[in-house]
């Protein structure tokens, strides 16, 4: 891995996300505040850690709400009531921060 690319990470990744972030700030302000508010929870709790999962996720929810406001839905008729299970069940099978902690503490300490 280059020095440059571990320094500022990858950039076609960071278009990707600039691309999605233009996607959501394209949405009416009803499904911008809830991709924001659901971005804002992802991020501090959900310990995502891979780019494939975090484009396949947020780029869902962006295709979600799209296809909702195209039909005049609204956020939770799409979400649930409960936005924040709703986000949890998105992570539920993919890897995080957490789990790569995990498994270096066990390798460490089998090792050991």
């Amino acid at each position: 891995m280059s020095i440059i690319k571990k320094v500022i990470g990858d950039l076609d990744d960071k278009r990707e996300w600039k691309a999605m972030e233009k996607r959501a700030n394209a949405l009416p302000s009803e499904y911008r505040n809830a991709y924001n508010a659901i971005k804002k929870y992802m991020w501090a709790y959900s310990g995502l850690s891979d780019w494939k999962d975090i484009s396949r996720i947020f780029g869902g929810i962006l295709d979600l709400f799209e296809e909702g406001e195209a039909e005049g839905k609204k956020v939770t008729d799409l979400t649930g009531e409960d936005v924040a299970e709703f986000c949890d069940e998105l992570v539920k099978d993919t890897n995080t921060w957490k789990d790569k902690y995990r498994a270096k503490l066990n390798d460490t300490i089998s090792r050991g």
